[in-house]
């Protein structure tokens, strides 16, 4: 690796001063309630929902380049038009009804449309599903390769970085800091792609040079592996920060045309992401793959360019990691500790808040140094837990009918337990039995269960 210059190193260590300069300072003693540390007060802008929504979705940054050095075109096919496909889906169905309901989260809108079991229930789930821990992994291997430390170390310095960003400002903070993300991020990969076309051609010509194996949508992997990534994208239904976003727009347009918006900048910055990753292919090793989109950096970029460019990744990550550290303290926070002491405090329930950051912050620092693989976490996080939670969400936006509540908790553990037990089974074994995925016996359960139910609803029971 080539030295960083004097110039870059300015660029990097202004931008984490500005970080601390905003957890620290600039919105000190300014959240004090509910609504405002959770939400920003409801006035979220246009501009301000596509800024914070698109910049959030890259936390894994770095296993999109590892994956696509490795299995090239498949990275769309997984981790871009699945998702594309079901934000469509919740623009026009899901967003606006999220807006004119009015809850602070998910668990929220789990307790009071079936109670208080229910939504403690769906606060455990998402707690783990909004986990960090990706992320945390992928800012502290950035962390441990700038700066040359143990990978231990980086991780500790990323967790305390998430905790002191969010800690006074909370969603406003994120929104805010989003904002400048959003251009350090598309400045950076516009940068790396310019860089990359005049040293390497165009991508057409990169393209008809590529070993047909990078070309094959499959990525050499079995179709139900595919179909796996399409339903784990399903995920988006349940996505407390899409949640989050559309409630606190300031209205239901925001929150639908938000998304549309947002899924016009994911498509330019996927296809930037993935051409860029395609040219690592001839320069970049493939035991280096967690580092193609730093390493190519290196490669090609000029003094000041590097840095900036440095600084995109680290705030396209920082991006996700805001998001989800806030989203995981309110869920343990607020929905779980403050809900069992039952407490109606506004502002206790923003030292609740916080304390559950500092909580969650350093389970998932420990999470990401037990399993240090981005796309491993992902997908394993999102096979087991998203069975137990999709299905009932879709259900209360149409169903709010407390006699079933006791159901509802039962629907959302059991696709849980049988997916956990499947995942248990195919480590123990050494392959998933009868070659299933441990995500489809978890929704077919699901699936079961929302006929037993519907069955009881329709005899009155």
């Amino acid at each position: 690796m080539k030295s960083i210059h004097f110039l870059d190193w300015i660029i990097i260590a202004s931008y984490f001063l500005f970080i601390l300069y905003l957890g620290i300072f600039r919105f000190k003693n300014k959240t004090n309630s509910q609504n405002t540390f959770i939400l920003s007060g409801r006035r979220l802008s246009m501009v301000g929902f596509i800024a914070t929504l698109v910049t959030t979705w890259y936390g894994g940054i770095l296993g999109i380049g590892e994956n696509t050095l490795l299995y090239g075109v498949q990275t769309w096919f997984i981790f871009a038009l699945p998702y594309y496909f079901f934000a469509i889906i919740y623009a026009f169905t899901i967003a606006p009804k999220i807006r004119k309901n009015g809850f602070l989260s998910i668990p929220d809108h789990f307790h009071h449309t079936f109670g208080e079991r229910t939504g403690i229930t769906a606060a455990l789930i998402i707690t783990f599903l909004a986990s960090p821990a990706p992320y945390i992994l992928s800012l502290g291997i950035i962390l441990q390769f700038l700066f040359e430390i143990n990978l231990g170390v980086s991780l500790l310095i990323a967790t305390l970085m998430s905790i002191i960003y969010i800690w006074n400002g909370g969603f406003s903070a994120v929104v805010t800091t989003d904002r400048i993300q959003f251009i350090l991020m598309f400045f950076g990969f516009i940068s790396l792609f310019a860089f990359l076309y005049i040293a390497n051609g165009s991508p057409l010509k990169l393209i008809n040079s590529l070993p047909k194996s990078m070309l094959d949508p499959l990525g050499g992997n079995s179709i139900q592996y595919i179909f796996v990534w399409f339903f784990i994208a399903s995920w988006t239904f349940i996505d407390p920060g899409f949640y989050q976003r559309c409630s606190a727009a300031k209205n239901p347009n925001i929150a639908k045309k938000g998304i549309l918006f947002s899924i016009f900048f994911w498509a330019i910055f996927d296809f930037l992401t993935l051409i860029c990753a395609l040219y690592a292919i001839d320069i970049i090793s493939p035991d280096q793959a967690l580092l193609t989109y730093p390493l190519l950096a290196f490669e090609v970029l000029p003094i000041g360019i590097l840095g900036l460019f440095l600084v995109g990744i680290i705030a396209t990550i920082m991006s996700t990691i805001d998001s989800l550290s806030l989203i995981s303290a309110i869920t343990f926070g607020r929905d779980i500790l403050w809900r069992i002491k039952n407490n109606n405090s506004e502002i206790d329930s923003i030292s609740y808040m916080k304390k559950g950051l500092i909580i969650i912050s350093f389970f998932s620092l420990i999470i990401s140094y037990m399993l240090p693989s981005v796309v491993a976490l992902f997908y394993t996080l999102g096979s087991i837990l998203i069975p137990g939670l999709i299905l009932p969400f879709l259900y209360s936006l149409k169903n709010q009918n407390n006699n079933i509540k006791k159901d509802i908790t039962w629907w959302m553990l059991l696709p849980i337990l049988v997916s956990i037990s499947w995942f248990i089974l195919s480590n123990l074994t050494g392959q998933s039995p009868l070659g299933i995925e441990p995500f489809y016996p978890g929704i077919a359960t699901s699936f079961l269960y929302y006929i037993i139910i519907k069955s009881r609803f329709n005899n009155g029971y």
